[in-house]
């Protein structure tokens, strides 16, 4: 189930990774710690967080954390874990603490900057020095406006690293002073491994069957550009023949006599997308920016998530071409999610052989490649047993390591 035997060359890196690897319960803890707990996570953008008291939470593989606005109006991150019981201290997904954050376990509360504020029947716990039992702090950045949080440390760099190849391209969009647009944000539960969304997403091959407004608008000329130390890039810039479909020709139509940021020329006729591994990607559209991510809920069951940021004063067309963009988007969301769950199914088939990949699919073999890397296991023909996947695991890292 390597798929070696479909590609018919000696060639590896033309195989994806092994069947079993997208529907074992083992590698779905294991991802879970290396992968989600031990690498940056997207929350928000920090205009989202425009009040004193105003959070966001964030749920991942059984961890919890919220970021929020301090009364010095700095942003604070936290784990979302009273230290009495452990109940949630926050339980909405977002909203606005008027005084101060309350569990509503047993009302215990902690200011916005994590310490302790009140205990009820505080005598009853006997000699216990609260001063030490505020809220745990979360590993927190926040990158042209975008807050990022990690739940637990580890050799991965800071966001403003892994991403500084794309500071100055990003600037020209201003993202940071852009503001979410109410009700732009989307959720959908996809029954699938969480790997296959990012084997669709990690290459444009498939567009011009799958995605006819894409195709419409930039199909003839996109390019997927191979992830290199955790990022990827990649762009579609819009077609020189006229559109045929109506929501593309009418997009076109706007832009062509609009350019609000003043772009250079690539980017007003182009669609950029900015990926980080392991889940997240970044849209950069003239007249808005989108971003979306996925996590995994087991080994086949995920998370699609994602939200639209416009700048914050629209004109007329600029507003009517955020809706034009966001027609073609959804579209392309349902499409790719088919393909997502197909794909997902197809390991369980007792006619699955494994993958061939096209020298077009360059995104999605070296995104396998910082799996392996990552999880050597992965590497593996078969899943393994005897002995826990993390401590094979380990065991191989730590065999690379020595070799070097």
């Amino acid at each position: 189930m390597s798929g070696n035997e479909n590609c018919n060359e000696s060639d590896r890196d033309r195989s994806g990774l092994p069947g079993w690897t997208y529907c074992s319960d083992a590698l779905f803890d294991l991802e879970a710690e290396e992968l989600f707990r031990r690498r940056w996570q997207f929350v928000c953008h920090a205009n989202e967080l425009r009040e004193i008291g105003s959070f966001k939470t964030i749920d991942r593989v059984n961890e919890r954390g919220f970021v929020i606005r301090d009364q010095d109006d700095k942003i604070r991150a936290f784990h979302n874990l009273c230290m009495h019981r452990g109940s949630r201290v926050l339980g909405d997904s977002e909203g606005i603490c008027k005084r101060a954050i309350f569990c509503p376990y047993h009302g215990w509360s902690y200011n916005f900057d994590g310490t302790v504020r009140g205990i009820p029947n505080k005598d009853s716990f006997g000699d216990v020095n609260f001063s030490k039992m505020g809220l745990k702090p979360l590993e927190m950045e926040i990158w042209h406006g975008l807050i990022f949080v990690r739940f637990k440390r580890s050799n991965q760099k800071a966001v403003s690293e892994i991403l500084a190849r794309f500071d100055d391209e990003t600037g020209l969009y201003k993202i940071k002073n852009m503001v979410p647009v109410k009700g732009s944000g989307w959720l959908e539960v996809l029954d699938a491994n969480w790997k296959s969304v990012r084997d669709v997403d990690n290459e444009g091959y498939h567009v011009p069957q799958a995605h006819p407004a894409l195709f419409d608008l930039y199909g003839q000329n996109y390019e997927d550009e191979p992830f290199v130390k955790g990022t990827s890039r990649s762009i579609g810039t819009f077609n020189g023949r006229p559109s045929k479909k109506w929501s593309v020709k009418s997009y076109r139509k706007i832009l062509d006599n609009n350019n609000w940021l003043n772009l250079p020329k690539l980017q007003s006729c182009s669609w950029v997308y900015m990926g980080m591994f392991p889940n997240f990607v970044l849209g950069l559209y003239p007249d808005c920016v989108i971003y979306y991510y996925e996590y995994p809920l087991s080994a086949n069951k995920t998370i699609q998530q994602g939200g639209v940021l416009k700048h914050r004063e629209e004109t007329r067309e600029n507003r009517l071409a955020r809706y034009l963009s966001g027609r073609i988007d959804r579209d392309t969301a349902r499409e790719d999610q088919m393909l997502v769950v197909w794909s997902s199914e197809a390991v369980k088939s007792s006619a699955f052989s494994g993958i061939c990949l096209s020298d077009l699919e360059s995104g999605v073999k070296t995104y396998h490649d910082h799996l392996r890397e990552i999880l050597p296991v992965v590497r593996m023909k078969d899943e393994p047993t005897g002995k826990p996947l993390s401590q094979i695991n380990s065991s191989l890292l730590r065999k690379e390591l020595t070799s070097v």
